[in-house]
Protein backbone atom coordinates (compact mmCIF):
# COMPACT_ATOMS: atom_id res chain seq x y z
CA UNK A 1 0.00 0.00 0.00
CA UNK A 2 3.23 2.53 -0.76
CA UNK A 3 1.55 3.33 -4.16
CA UNK A 4 -1.03 6.48 -3.55
CA UNK A 5 -4.12 6.41 -5.56
CA UNK A 6 -6.06 9.13 -3.95
CA UNK A 7 -4.71 13.02 -4.34
CA UNK A 8 -2.18 15.30 -6.72
CA UNK A 9 0.84 14.05 -7.74
CA UNK A 10 3.67 16.36 -8.69
CA UNK A 11 5.66 15.19 -11.34
CA UNK A 12 9.10 16.59 -13.30
CA UNK A 13 7.33 19.16 -15.52
CA UNK A 14 4.10 19.49 -13.72
CA UNK A 15 1.11 17.71 -11.40
CA UNK A 16 -0.60 14.19 -12.06
CA UNK A 17 -4.53 14.61 -10.96
CA UNK A 18 -6.83 12.05 -10.05
CA UNK A 19 -10.57 11.58 -9.09
CA UNK A 20 -12.56 8.15 -8.55
CA UNK A 21 -15.94 9.37 -9.42
CA UNK A 22 -17.32 6.14 -11.18
CA UNK A 23 -20.95 7.50 -11.32
CA UNK A 24 -19.56 10.45 -12.84
CA UNK A 25 -20.19 10.74 -17.21
CA UNK A 26 -17.34 14.17 -17.43
CA UNK A 27 -15.00 15.29 -15.32
CA UNK A 28 -13.34 18.70 -15.88
CA UNK A 29 -10.44 19.82 -13.96
CA UNK A 30 -10.59 23.42 -13.16
CA UNK A 31 -7.37 25.25 -12.43
CA UNK A 32 -6.54 28.30 -14.74
CA UNK A 33 -9.04 27.06 -16.86
CA UNK A 34 -10.82 23.60 -17.35
CA UNK A 35 -8.73 20.38 -18.15
CA UNK A 36 -11.09 17.58 -19.70
CA UNK A 37 -10.14 14.07 -17.44
CA UNK A 38 -9.40 10.93 -19.05
CA UNK A 39 -11.77 8.36 -17.61
CA UNK A 40 -10.19 4.61 -17.25
CA UNK A 41 -12.69 1.52 -16.87
CA UNK A 42 -12.33 1.55 -13.44
CA UNK A 43 -14.27 5.02 -13.00
CA UNK A 44 -11.06 7.10 -12.24
CA UNK A 45 -10.48 10.09 -14.07
CA UNK A 46 -6.93 11.34 -14.77
CA UNK A 47 -4.75 14.25 -16.35
CA UNK A 48 -1.40 15.39 -16.17
CA UNK A 49 -1.10 19.04 -16.30
CA UNK A 50 2.79 20.52 -17.11
CA UNK A 51 3.64 23.58 -15.17
CA UNK A 52 1.52 23.32 -12.28
CA UNK A 53 3.78 23.28 -9.17
CA UNK A 54 3.00 23.71 -5.31
CA UNK A 55 0.49 26.25 -4.67
CA UNK A 56 -1.80 25.51 -7.18
CA UNK A 57 -5.58 25.53 -6.38
CA UNK A 58 -8.22 23.75 -8.21
CA UNK A 59 -11.60 22.01 -8.00
CA UNK A 60 -13.18 19.19 -9.75
CA UNK A 61 -16.49 20.21 -12.26
CA UNK A 62 -18.50 16.97 -11.95
CA UNK A 63 -20.73 16.67 -15.19
CA UNK A 64 -20.99 19.80 -15.58
CA UNK A 65 -23.09 20.72 -12.84
CA UNK A 66 -21.27 20.92 -9.58
CA UNK A 67 -17.84 22.18 -8.61
CA UNK A 68 -16.43 19.66 -5.70
CA UNK A 69 -13.04 19.47 -3.82
CA UNK A 70 -10.17 16.77 -4.26
CA UNK A 71 -11.93 14.28 -1.34
CA UNK A 72 -7.59 14.13 -0.52
CA UNK A 73 -7.17 17.43 -1.40
CA UNK A 74 -3.72 18.19 1.10
CA UNK A 75 -5.23 21.64 1.96
CA UNK A 76 -8.30 23.81 1.88
CA UNK A 77 -7.05 27.15 2.51
CA UNK A 78 -10.93 28.76 1.90
CA UNK A 79 -13.07 26.07 3.86
CA UNK A 80 -14.33 22.84 2.66
CA UNK A 81 -16.02 24.38 -0.18
CA UNK A 82 -13.12 26.19 -1.40
CA UNK A 83 -10.30 24.91 -3.98
CA UNK A 84 -7.96 22.12 -2.66
CA UNK A 85 -4.21 23.84 -3.07
CA UNK A 86 -1.60 21.63 -3.67
CA UNK A 87 1.28 20.77 -1.32
CA UNK A 88 4.88 19.71 -1.82
CA UNK A 89 5.35 17.53 1.05
CA UNK A 90 8.85 16.62 0.09
CA UNK A 91 9.87 20.34 1.08
CA UNK A 92 9.27 20.69 4.37
CA UNK A 93 12.87 20.82 6.30
CA UNK A 94 12.59 18.70 9.64
CA UNK A 95 15.09 19.47 12.21
CA UNK A 96 14.33 16.38 14.01
CA UNK A 97 15.46 14.70 10.92
CA UNK A 98 16.61 11.79 13.20
CA UNK A 99 13.53 11.41 15.57
CA UNK A 100 12.45 7.50 15.35
CA UNK A 101 9.75 7.91 18.09
CA UNK A 102 9.76 6.23 21.35
CA UNK A 103 7.94 2.67 22.31
CA UNK A 104 4.95 2.25 23.81
CA UNK A 105 5.58 1.65 27.50
CA UNK A 106 6.94 4.95 27.66
CA UNK A 107 3.57 6.69 26.91
CA UNK A 108 2.00 9.22 28.90
CA UNK A 109 -0.35 10.82 27.19
CA UNK A 110 -2.08 14.24 27.13
CA UNK A 111 -5.28 15.17 24.70
CA UNK A 112 -5.86 18.04 23.82
CA UNK A 113 -7.94 20.16 21.33
CA UNK A 114 -5.54 22.60 18.90
CA UNK A 115 -8.61 25.55 19.10
CA UNK A 116 -8.93 25.71 22.67
CA UNK A 117 -5.19 24.50 23.84
CA UNK A 118 -4.29 28.50 23.49
CA UNK A 119 -5.85 31.83 23.45
CA UNK A 120 -4.98 32.30 19.65
CA UNK A 121 -5.73 28.56 18.76
CA UNK A 122 -3.46 27.36 16.32
CA UNK A 123 -0.66 25.42 15.59
CA UNK A 124 1.68 27.48 16.04
CA UNK A 125 0.80 29.11 19.48
CA UNK A 126 0.67 25.47 21.06
CA UNK A 127 5.24 24.97 20.32
CA UNK A 128 5.44 27.59 23.51
CA UNK A 129 3.25 25.06 25.62
CA UNK A 130 5.42 22.20 24.50
CA UNK A 131 8.20 23.09 27.45
CA UNK A 132 5.45 23.04 30.24
CA UNK A 133 4.42 19.52 28.97
CA UNK A 134 7.74 17.82 29.25
CA UNK A 135 8.33 19.73 32.74
CA UNK A 136 5.39 17.82 33.72
CA UNK A 137 6.47 14.64 32.38
CA UNK A 138 4.05 13.79 29.87
CA UNK A 139 5.67 11.88 26.85
CA UNK A 140 2.57 11.91 23.88
CA UNK A 141 0.69 15.13 22.66
CA UNK A 142 -2.59 13.65 21.49
CA UNK A 143 -4.55 15.94 18.97
CA UNK A 144 -7.90 15.50 18.47
CA UNK A 145 -9.20 15.41 14.77
CA UNK A 146 -8.06 18.10 12.36
CA UNK A 147 -9.58 16.45 9.25
CA UNK A 148 -11.20 19.66 7.54
CA UNK A 149 -14.36 20.80 8.91
CA UNK A 150 -16.98 22.73 8.04
CA UNK A 151 -16.61 26.38 9.35
CA UNK A 152 -14.02 27.56 12.08
CA UNK A 153 -14.76 25.51 15.36
CA UNK A 154 -15.60 21.92 15.82
CA UNK A 155 -14.15 18.90 17.98
CA UNK A 156 -12.52 17.57 14.70
CA UNK A 157 -15.37 14.36 14.60
CA UNK A 158 -17.18 16.18 11.55
CA UNK A 159 -14.33 16.36 9.29
CA UNK A 160 -14.80 15.99 5.30
CA UNK A 161 -11.59 15.97 4.06
CA UNK A 162 -9.52 13.32 5.72
CA UNK A 163 -6.26 14.66 4.09
CA UNK A 164 -6.42 18.47 4.88
CA UNK A 165 -5.48 19.54 8.45
CA UNK A 166 -7.96 22.21 9.29
CA UNK A 167 -6.78 25.64 7.63
CA UNK A 168 -8.57 27.58 11.18
CA UNK A 169 -5.39 26.27 12.79
CA UNK A 170 -2.93 27.30 10.31
CA UNK A 171 -1.22 26.20 6.98
CA UNK A 172 0.50 22.36 6.91
CA UNK A 173 3.41 23.81 7.66
CA UNK A 174 2.60 25.37 10.75
CA UNK A 175 1.02 21.93 11.77
CA UNK A 176 4.60 19.91 10.82
CA UNK A 177 6.83 22.79 12.78
CA UNK A 178 4.52 21.92 15.96
CA UNK A 179 5.36 18.10 15.20
CA UNK A 180 9.52 18.86 14.04
CA UNK A 181 9.57 21.05 17.99
CA UNK A 182 8.11 18.45 19.34
CA UNK A 183 10.45 15.63 18.61
CA UNK A 184 13.03 18.28 19.31
CA UNK A 185 11.67 18.02 23.25
CA UNK A 186 11.33 13.84 23.26
CA UNK A 187 7.48 14.42 22.79
CA UNK A 188 5.78 11.92 20.43
CA UNK A 189 2.80 13.55 18.62
CA UNK A 190 -0.40 11.26 17.92
CA UNK A 191 -3.66 11.89 16.18
CA UNK A 192 -7.09 11.02 16.34
CA UNK A 193 -8.82 10.48 12.92
CA UNK A 194 -12.18 9.46 12.26
CA UNK A 195 -13.05 6.28 9.89
CA UNK A 196 -16.74 5.26 10.53
CA UNK A 197 -18.12 8.11 8.93
CA UNK A 198 -17.84 11.63 7.07
CA UNK A 199 -19.19 14.84 8.19
CA UNK A 200 -23.03 16.31 7.91
CA UNK A 201 -21.14 19.03 5.74
CA UNK A 202 -19.00 19.59 2.70
CA UNK A 203 -18.46 15.76 1.82
CA UNK A 204 -19.52 15.26 -2.24
CA UNK A 205 -18.38 11.55 -2.32
CA UNK A 206 -22.00 10.44 -2.78
CA UNK A 207 -22.71 13.02 -5.94
CA UNK A 208 -19.83 11.04 -7.84
CA UNK A 209 -18.95 7.63 -5.73
CA UNK A 210 -22.34 6.40 -4.23
CA UNK A 211 -20.34 3.41 -3.60
CA UNK A 212 -18.17 4.91 -0.76
CA UNK A 213 -21.21 4.29 1.27
CA UNK A 214 -24.09 1.51 2.19
CA UNK A 215 -27.37 1.29 3.46
CA UNK A 216 -26.59 0.52 6.70
CA UNK A 217 -25.72 3.71 9.60
CA UNK A 218 -24.02 4.68 11.75
CA UNK A 219 -25.32 7.53 14.80
CA UNK A 220 -23.41 9.61 12.33
CA UNK A 221 -24.82 8.83 8.94
CA UNK A 222 -24.18 6.39 6.48
CA UNK A 223 -21.67 4.10 6.68
CA UNK A 224 -19.00 3.95 4.86
CA UNK A 225 -18.47 0.36 2.50
CA UNK A 226 -14.70 -0.76 2.85
CA UNK A 227 -15.89 -3.74 0.96
CA UNK A 228 -15.20 -1.63 -1.88
CA UNK A 229 -10.95 -1.04 -3.00
CA UNK A 230 -11.24 2.00 -3.47
CA UNK A 231 -12.81 3.18 -0.37
CA UNK A 232 -10.75 0.84 1.62
CA UNK A 233 -7.10 2.62 -0.09
CA UNK A 234 -8.78 6.04 0.82
CA UNK A 235 -8.72 5.82 4.31
CA UNK A 236 -5.26 3.63 4.80
CA UNK A 237 -3.33 5.92 2.06
CA UNK A 238 -4.88 8.56 4.65
CA UNK A 239 -3.29 7.45 7.63
CA UNK A 240 0.21 6.84 5.95
CA UNK A 241 -0.19 10.17 4.73
CA UNK A 242 -0.24 11.75 8.30
CA UNK A 243 2.19 9.29 9.05
CA UNK A 244 4.74 10.05 6.91
CA UNK A 245 4.00 13.63 5.59
CA UNK A 246 3.49 14.83 8.85
CA UNK A 247 5.47 12.36 10.88
CA UNK A 248 2.90 11.70 13.67
CA UNK A 249 4.33 8.87 15.50
CA UNK A 250 0.48 6.84 16.15
CA UNK A 251 -2.82 7.62 15.66
CA UNK A 252 -5.71 6.88 17.40
CA UNK A 253 -9.04 5.54 15.28
CA UNK A 254 -12.48 6.93 16.80
CA UNK A 255 -15.07 4.64 17.62
CA UNK A 256 -14.11 1.71 15.83
CA UNK A 257 -16.99 -0.23 17.02
CA UNK A 258 -19.45 1.70 14.59
CA UNK A 259 -17.19 0.35 11.41
CA UNK A 260 -20.24 -1.52 9.35
CA UNK A 261 -17.68 -4.28 7.45
CA UNK A 262 -19.62 -7.39 6.88
CA UNK A 263 -16.85 -10.01 5.56
CA UNK A 264 -13.50 -9.74 3.34
CA UNK A 265 -10.14 -8.90 5.58
CA UNK A 266 -11.09 -6.30 8.03
CA UNK A 267 -10.31 -2.55 7.48
CA UNK A 268 -8.68 -2.42 10.96
CA UNK A 269 -6.16 -5.23 10.44
CA UNK A 270 -5.42 -4.09 7.04
CA UNK A 271 -4.37 -0.57 8.31
CA UNK A 272 -1.95 -1.97 11.10
CA UNK A 273 0.07 -4.36 8.56
CA UNK A 274 0.32 -1.29 6.08
CA UNK A 275 1.65 0.89 9.07
CA UNK A 276 3.86 -1.74 10.21
CA UNK A 277 5.12 -1.77 6.68
CA UNK A 278 5.92 2.17 7.33
CA UNK A 279 7.63 1.63 10.50
CA UNK A 280 9.80 -1.25 9.25
CA UNK A 281 11.26 0.30 5.76
CA UNK A 282 12.02 3.70 8.16
CA UNK A 283 13.42 2.10 12.00
CA UNK A 284 10.03 3.83 13.76
CA UNK A 285 8.06 3.70 16.25
CA UNK A 286 4.06 3.81 15.56
CA UNK A 287 1.75 3.65 17.99
CA UNK A 288 -1.90 2.66 16.84
CA UNK A 289 -4.44 2.57 19.12
CA UNK A 290 -8.43 2.23 19.10
CA UNK A 291 -11.61 4.20 21.02
CA UNK A 292 -14.04 0.72 20.75
CA UNK A 293 -16.98 -0.04 22.67
CA UNK A 294 -17.22 -3.54 22.06
CA UNK A 295 -14.20 -4.16 24.28
CA UNK A 296 -12.46 -6.64 21.56
CA UNK A 297 -8.73 -8.01 23.55
CA UNK A 298 -8.45 -9.88 20.30
CA UNK A 299 -7.67 -6.63 18.48
CA UNK A 300 -5.01 -5.43 20.70
CA UNK A 301 -0.91 -6.66 21.26
CA UNK A 302 1.19 -4.10 23.09
CA UNK A 303 4.27 -5.67 21.93
CA UNK A 304 3.42 -6.03 18.37
CA UNK A 305 6.02 -3.92 16.93
CA UNK A 306 5.87 -3.41 14.05
CA UNK A 307 2.53 -3.92 13.84
CA UNK A 308 1.12 -6.46 12.17
CA UNK A 309 -2.77 -6.17 11.68
CA UNK A 310 -3.40 -5.43 15.89
CA UNK A 311 -2.87 -2.22 18.01
CA UNK A 312 -0.79 -1.37 21.08
CA UNK A 313 -3.61 -0.22 23.37
CA UNK A 314 -7.53 1.03 23.52
CA UNK A 315 -9.04 4.04 25.48
CA UNK A 316 -10.63 2.17 28.79
CA UNK A 317 -14.01 3.29 29.17
CA UNK A 318 -14.94 1.05 31.67
CA UNK A 319 -11.86 2.27 33.98
CA UNK A 320 -13.13 6.14 33.92
CA UNK A 321 -17.21 4.73 34.21
CA UNK A 322 -16.15 3.67 37.63
CA UNK A 323 -14.05 6.05 39.00
CA UNK A 324 -16.81 8.36 37.75
CA UNK A 325 -19.28 6.58 39.89
CA UNK A 326 -17.40 6.25 42.62
CA UNK A 327 -16.06 9.75 42.87
CA UNK A 328 -19.33 11.26 42.42
CA UNK A 329 -22.26 8.60 42.42
CA UNK A 330 -24.12 9.77 38.97
CA UNK A 331 -25.80 7.33 37.60
CA UNK A 332 -27.72 8.50 34.10
CA UNK A 333 -26.84 6.74 30.69
CA UNK A 334 -23.75 4.35 31.02
CA UNK A 335 -22.82 5.09 34.52
CA UNK A 336 -25.97 2.81 35.57
CA UNK A 337 -23.67 -0.19 34.62
CA UNK A 338 -20.95 0.77 37.58
CA UNK A 339 -23.66 1.14 40.07
CA UNK A 340 -23.85 -1.30 42.00
CA UNK A 341 -20.31 -1.68 43.15
CA UNK A 342 -17.72 0.57 41.53
CA UNK A 343 -14.97 -0.30 43.42
CA UNK A 344 -15.23 -3.60 42.79
CA UNK A 345 -14.99 -2.46 39.28
CA UNK A 346 -12.04 -0.42 39.68
CA UNK A 347 -10.64 -3.36 41.49
CA UNK A 348 -11.47 -5.55 37.98
CA UNK A 349 -10.13 -3.08 35.70
CA UNK A 350 -6.64 -2.59 37.60
CA UNK A 351 -6.85 -6.84 37.79
CA UNK A 352 -7.29 -7.52 33.91
CA UNK A 353 -8.05 -4.40 31.88
CA UNK A 354 -11.60 -4.08 30.97
CA UNK A 355 -14.56 -4.50 33.53
CA UNK A 356 -16.78 -5.70 31.12
CA UNK A 357 -15.53 -8.84 29.52
CA UNK A 358 -18.31 -10.82 28.39
CA UNK A 359 -21.04 -9.94 30.96
CA UNK A 360 -24.09 -8.33 29.96
CA UNK A 361 -24.47 -4.43 29.72
CA UNK A 362 -28.20 -3.08 30.39
CA UNK A 363 -27.09 0.31 29.00
CA UNK A 364 -25.84 -2.03 25.81
CA UNK A 365 -29.32 -3.34 25.41
CA UNK A 366 -28.99 -6.33 27.68
CA UNK A 367 -26.06 -7.69 25.53
CA UNK A 368 -22.72 -9.14 26.37
CA UNK A 369 -20.19 -6.56 26.24
CA UNK A 370 -16.35 -7.22 25.79
CA UNK A 371 -13.64 -9.96 25.73
CA UNK A 372 -11.09 -12.06 28.31
CA UNK A 373 -8.44 -9.31 28.60
CA UNK A 374 -6.39 -10.30 31.49
CA UNK A 375 -3.81 -11.92 29.47
CA UNK A 376 -2.96 -8.61 27.69
CA UNK A 377 -0.10 -6.17 28.74
CA UNK A 378 -1.05 -3.65 31.16
CA UNK A 379 -0.27 -1.00 28.90
CA UNK A 380 -2.61 -2.33 25.82
CA UNK A 381 -5.05 0.06 28.53
CA UNK A 382 -5.15 3.70 28.14
CA UNK A 383 -6.76 4.81 31.49
CA UNK A 384 -8.10 8.16 31.91
CA UNK A 385 -10.28 10.17 34.52
CA UNK A 386 -11.19 12.52 31.76
CA UNK A 387 -11.49 13.39 28.13
CA UNK A 388 -13.09 15.60 25.83
CA UNK A 389 -16.07 12.76 25.40
CA UNK A 390 -16.43 12.14 29.19
CA UNK A 391 -16.07 15.91 29.97
CA UNK A 392 -17.84 17.36 26.93
CA UNK A 393 -20.84 14.97 26.44
CA UNK A 394 -22.14 16.59 29.32
CA UNK A 395 -24.98 19.27 28.79
CA UNK A 396 -22.44 22.01 30.10
CA UNK A 397 -19.21 20.49 29.42
CA UNK A 398 -18.26 20.71 32.98
CA UNK A 399 -15.03 19.19 34.18
CA UNK A 400 -14.48 16.02 37.31
CA UNK A 401 -12.80 19.26 39.15
CA UNK A 402 -16.43 20.56 40.01
CA UNK A 403 -18.04 17.79 40.51
CA UNK A 404 -15.86 15.85 42.72
CA UNK A 405 -14.35 16.49 46.25
CA UNK A 406 -10.45 17.34 44.95
CA UNK A 407 -9.39 14.55 48.08
CA UNK A 408 -11.16 11.74 45.58
CA UNK A 409 -9.23 13.14 42.77
CA UNK A 410 -5.86 13.25 43.68
CA UNK A 411 -5.81 9.69 45.06
CA UNK A 412 -7.72 9.21 42.00
CA UNK A 413 -4.59 10.69 39.92
CA UNK A 414 -1.87 8.84 42.44
CA UNK A 415 -3.71 5.44 41.42
CA UNK A 416 -4.17 6.40 37.53
CA UNK A 417 -0.70 7.90 36.78
CA UNK A 418 1.33 5.20 38.93
CA UNK A 419 -0.02 2.24 38.13
CA UNK A 420 1.03 0.24 35.16
CA UNK A 421 -1.49 0.66 32.44
CA UNK A 422 -0.86 3.42 29.89
CA UNK A 423 -2.30 7.03 31.88
CA UNK A 424 -4.06 9.67 29.75
CA UNK A 425 -4.93 13.27 30.84
CA UNK A 426 -7.25 15.83 29.70
CA UNK A 427 -5.72 19.21 29.01
CA UNK A 428 -5.51 21.08 31.37
CA UNK A 429 -6.42 18.24 33.75
CA UNK A 430 -2.53 18.28 35.22
CA UNK A 431 -3.53 21.30 37.37
CA UNK A 432 -7.08 21.32 37.69
CA UNK A 433 -8.95 23.14 34.99
CA UNK A 434 -12.13 24.32 35.82
CA UNK A 435 -12.64 26.09 32.02
CA UNK A 436 -15.58 23.87 31.31
CA UNK A 437 -15.10 21.72 27.37
CA UNK A 438 -19.02 21.66 25.49
CA UNK A 439 -19.69 20.42 22.80
CA UNK A 440 -19.61 23.29 19.78
CA UNK A 441 -19.60 23.65 15.84
CA UNK A 442 -19.69 25.91 13.10
CA UNK A 443 -22.88 25.34 11.13
CA UNK A 444 -24.87 27.24 9.18
CA UNK A 445 -28.79 27.07 8.19
CA UNK A 446 -30.84 24.08 8.71
CA UNK A 447 -28.02 21.98 10.02
CA UNK A 448 -27.32 24.77 13.08
CA UNK A 449 -30.74 24.41 13.63
CA UNK A 450 -30.52 20.39 13.58
CA UNK A 451 -27.63 20.27 15.70
CA UNK A 452 -30.08 22.47 18.70
CA UNK A 453 -32.96 20.43 18.38
CA UNK A 454 -30.48 17.06 18.95
CA UNK A 455 -28.78 18.43 21.57
CA UNK A 456 -32.02 19.57 23.41
CA UNK A 457 -33.54 16.27 23.21
CA UNK A 458 -30.51 14.41 24.43
CA UNK A 459 -30.09 16.85 27.36
CA UNK A 460 -33.78 17.21 27.71
CA UNK A 461 -33.89 16.56 31.40
CA UNK A 462 -31.06 19.38 31.93
CA UNK A 463 -33.15 21.57 29.51
CA UNK A 464 -36.26 21.56 31.43
CA UNK A 465 -34.40 22.20 34.78
CA UNK A 466 -31.32 24.71 33.41
CA UNK A 467 -32.97 25.91 30.33
CA UNK A 468 -31.02 29.05 28.41
CA UNK A 469 -28.48 28.74 30.42
CA UNK A 470 -27.12 25.10 28.87
CA UNK A 471 -24.35 26.35 26.07
CA UNK A 472 -25.57 26.80 22.44
CA UNK A 473 -22.77 24.63 20.41
CA UNK A 474 -23.45 27.45 17.53
CA UNK A 475 -22.82 30.22 20.30
CA UNK A 476 -19.34 31.42 19.67
CA UNK A 477 -18.89 31.82 22.83
CA UNK A 478 -19.65 28.71 23.65
CA UNK A 479 -15.83 27.60 22.56
CA UNK A 480 -14.50 30.95 23.89
CA UNK A 481 -15.43 29.05 27.55
CA UNK A 482 -12.84 26.00 26.49
CA UNK A 483 -10.34 27.71 26.15
CA UNK A 484 -7.31 27.02 28.57
CA UNK A 485 -6.91 29.71 31.23
CA UNK A 486 -3.13 28.72 31.68
CA UNK A 487 -2.44 31.16 34.21
CA UNK A 488 -4.25 29.37 36.98
CA UNK A 489 -1.57 27.01 37.02
CA UNK A 490 0.39 29.57 38.60
CA UNK A 491 -2.31 30.08 41.19
CA UNK A 492 -4.18 28.10 43.97
CA UNK A 493 -4.82 25.58 43.74
CA UNK A 494 -3.83 24.89 40.54
CA UNK A 495 -0.48 25.36 41.56
CA UNK A 496 -0.16 22.51 43.70
CA UNK A 497 -2.31 19.99 41.52
CA UNK A 498 0.13 20.77 38.99
CA UNK A 499 2.88 19.66 41.75
CA UNK A 500 1.42 16.77 42.60
CA UNK A 501 1.05 16.14 39.20
CA UNK A 502 4.66 16.42 38.56
CA UNK A 503 5.62 14.45 41.14
CA UNK A 504 3.67 11.71 40.41
CA UNK A 505 4.64 11.39 37.10
CA UNK A 506 8.40 11.73 38.37
CA UNK A 507 7.95 8.88 40.20
CA UNK A 508 6.94 6.77 36.97
CA UNK A 509 9.52 7.94 34.86
CA UNK A 510 11.90 6.34 37.71
CA UNK A 511 10.78 3.62 39.03
CA UNK A 512 7.70 2.27 36.85
CA UNK A 513 8.66 3.22 33.11
CA UNK A 514 11.78 1.29 33.27
CA UNK A 515 10.24 -1.86 34.56
CA UNK A 516 7.12 -2.03 32.01
CA UNK A 517 8.03 -4.17 29.05
CA UNK A 518 6.83 -7.65 30.24
CA UNK A 519 4.82 -6.54 32.87
CA UNK A 520 1.73 -8.40 33.52
CA UNK A 521 -2.10 -8.53 35.19
CA UNK A 522 -1.40 -10.23 38.89
CA UNK A 523 -4.53 -9.42 41.27
CA UNK A 524 -6.77 -7.18 42.65
CA UNK A 525 -9.52 -6.96 45.69
CA UNK A 526 -11.60 -4.75 47.75
CA UNK A 527 -12.79 -4.91 51.00
CA UNK A 528 -14.28 -2.22 53.21
CA UNK A 529 -13.26 0.75 51.06
CA UNK A 530 -9.59 -0.65 51.04
CA UNK A 531 -8.19 -1.57 47.43
CA UNK A 532 -5.61 -3.52 47.23
CA UNK A 533 -3.91 -4.26 43.80
CA UNK A 534 -0.64 -6.06 42.48
CA UNK A 535 1.10 -6.71 39.61
CA UNK A 536 4.10 -8.73 38.19
CA UNK A 537 6.80 -6.11 36.45
CA UNK A 538 9.40 -6.78 33.64
CA UNK A 539 11.85 -6.93 35.79
CA UNK A 540 10.23 -9.44 37.92
CA UNK A 541 9.99 -6.96 40.73
CA UNK A 542 6.02 -7.13 42.17
CA UNK A 543 4.54 -3.45 42.20
CA UNK A 544 2.05 -3.11 44.96
CA UNK A 545 -1.42 -0.49 45.07
CA UNK A 546 -2.98 -0.12 48.68
CA UNK A 547 -5.43 2.95 48.72
CA UNK A 548 -8.27 3.52 51.08
CA UNK A 549 -11.09 5.36 48.95
CA UNK A 550 -13.42 6.04 50.97
CA UNK A 551 -14.24 9.09 53.58
CA UNK A 552 -13.60 7.20 56.50
CA UNK A 553 -10.44 5.95 58.38
CA UNK A 554 -9.55 2.28 58.07
CA UNK A 555 -8.52 0.58 60.89
CA UNK A 556 -5.38 -1.56 61.40
CA UNK A 557 -3.52 -1.35 58.37
CA UNK A 558 -0.11 -2.99 57.46
CA UNK A 559 2.99 -2.39 55.35
CA UNK A 560 2.84 -4.01 52.29
CA UNK A 561 6.13 -6.16 51.59
CA UNK A 562 8.47 -3.60 49.66
CA UNK A 563 9.98 -0.50 49.50
CA UNK A 564 7.42 2.71 49.39
CA UNK A 565 7.89 4.69 46.49
CA UNK A 566 4.89 6.64 46.78
CA UNK A 567 2.40 7.47 49.59
CA UNK A 568 3.02 7.41 53.62
CA UNK A 569 4.32 5.06 55.40
CA UNK A 570 1.22 3.04 57.37
CA UNK A 571 1.04 3.06 61.46
CA UNK A 572 -2.30 1.47 62.38
CA UNK A 573 -5.05 3.42 60.35
CA UNK A 574 -5.00 4.41 56.71
CA UNK A 575 -6.24 7.87 56.63
CA UNK A 576 -9.14 8.88 54.07
CA UNK A 577 -8.30 9.07 50.10
CA UNK A 578 -5.23 7.84 50.81
CA UNK A 579 -2.49 5.83 48.09
CA UNK A 580 0.85 4.15 48.97
CA UNK A 581 2.47 2.29 46.19
CA UNK A 582 5.34 -0.46 46.84
CA UNK A 583 8.30 -2.00 44.76
CA UNK A 584 9.14 -5.32 46.50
Amino acid sequence: MNARHFGPELTQDGARFRLWAPAAKQVDLLLDKPHALTRDAGGWYVAEIPGVGAGARYKFRIDDEIDVPDPASAFQPDDVFGPSEVIDHAAFQWRAASWRGRPWHEAVILEAHVGTFTREGTYRAMIDRLDHLVATGITALELMPLADFAGKRNWGYDGVLWYAPDSAYGRPDDLKTLIDEAHLRGLMVMLDVVYNHFGPEGNYLGRYAPAFFTDAHTPWGSAIDYRVPEVRALAIENALSWLRDYRFDGLRLDAVNTIVEPGELPILHELSAATGQLAAATGRHINLVLENSDNRASLLDAADDPPRGKYRGQWNDDYHHAWHVLLTGEAQGYYGDYQRAPADDLSRALASGYVYQGEVSAFWGGKRRGEPSGALSPTCFINFLQNHDQVGNRAFGDRLETIAKPAGIEAALAVTLLAPTTPMLFMGEEWGATSPFPFFCDFKGDLADAVRKGRREEYAFAFEKYGDEIPDPLDKATVQSAVLDWSAREQEPGRTRLTLVRELLAVRRREITPRLAGARFGGAGTVAGLLSAHWQMGDGKRLTLTANLSDREIADISESGGTLIWGRALSGNMPVWSVCWYIG
